[in-house]
């Protein structure tokens, strides 16, 4: 899935903190310009790091539970003072209810596409070089699950093709229930088995002992410093803005923002800038990459 990208090539601690600020912002902003900037981001990203395929298939799995949260909502919560309709149970049906619902289920949409990306730049080496001195059990486990989530499906793949290999296809709906519940009882047993034997092998090896020492790849470059100073300075004025109220919105009981100032504005651009940023790197180095090939 993942391509030639940037930020991928960086320092663990560049990758975790641009990560960290994303979904830190997203989770907890509702500000529909901040909402609509995230996911923006998000969709940009996914396509830069698995192209458009990537970007079609992460939406195509996620609509149902973005209408529904878009949807639930307005049926559930009936806040808000503009009654637009009233339904068949007696309760209204608000403008509020269902700009929230549309901006919830807009923020679930944006941390669903962050998180995707997450998973394919932060690798298992790079979690285990994050916490493997402070928490070695949380950055073993975390490894081992994202690592995981792509050998599960290969392996449920390959049990179900052995199955039909054996002639054991499906066929009545209780056939078919009885194979699905053999593979994945297959799988979950393989999966287990291999959990035990990677912890029998970390152990002996003395993971997590104290004073241990491990190789590290990883070193700060230039480039590196640089990523650090300018997503700390986004975060910096970011958390100015939430705590000024630049970027406050409110859905109950009616709509209503704070003042468009210049300032205002320019915290919704470094916003913008934050979330590119990924983008604007891998465009930037495909550019260097193509006055290389062409000599100039």
């Amino acid at each position: 899935m993942k391509r030639r990208d940037v930020l991928s090539d960086c320092h663990p601690l560049v990758s975790a903190a641009f990560f960290a600020l994303v979904l830190g912002f997203s989770m907890t902003q509702m500000h529909p310009v901040c909402l609509a900037v995230s996911l923006a981001g998000a969709a940009g990203y996914t396509a830069a790091l698995g192209g458009g395929r990537a970007l079609r298939r992460a939406v195509r799995c996620a609509l149902p539970v973005w209408l529904l949260a878009a949807v639930l909502n307005p049926l559930l919560s009936h806040r808000g003072m503009t009654i637009l309709l009233y339904l068949p149970s007696g309760n209204p049906l608000t403008l509020e209810s269902i700009v929230y619902g549309a901006a919830a289920a807009g923020m679930l949409a944006a941390v669903l596409l962050w998180f995707g990306c997450c998973t394919a730049v932060m690798t298992a080496d790079k979690l285990l070089w994050l916490f493997g001195r402070a928490a070695p059990a949380l950055s073993l486990v975390l490894s081992m699950t994202l690592r995981w989530v792509p050998r599960f499906g290969a392996q449920l793949r390959a049990a179900a093709e052995a199955r039909r290999g054996l002639g054991q296809r499906g066929g009545r709906i209780t056939r078919r229930i009885c194979g699905g519940a053999a593979v994945l009882s297959i799988v979950v047993t393989w999966a287990l088995e291999n959990a035990l034997d990677t912890a029998d092998s970390m152990r002996s090896r003395g993971y997590g002992l104290p004073g241990r020492t491990a190789f590290s790849i990883y070193r700060l470059s230039c480039r590196d410093r640089g990523m650090l100073a300018w997503l700390g300075f986004c975060g910096l004025y970011l958390l100015a803005g939430c705590l000024a109220g630049g970027l406050d919105w409110r859905y109950y009981p009616t709509l209503r923002g704070g003042a468009v100032t210049p300032l205002g504005v320019s915290f919704f651009l470094v916003d913008l800038a934050l979330c590119l940023t990924p983008v604007f790197l891998n465009r930037q180095e495909a550019r260097a990459w193509r006055r290389m090939k062409s000599g100039t």
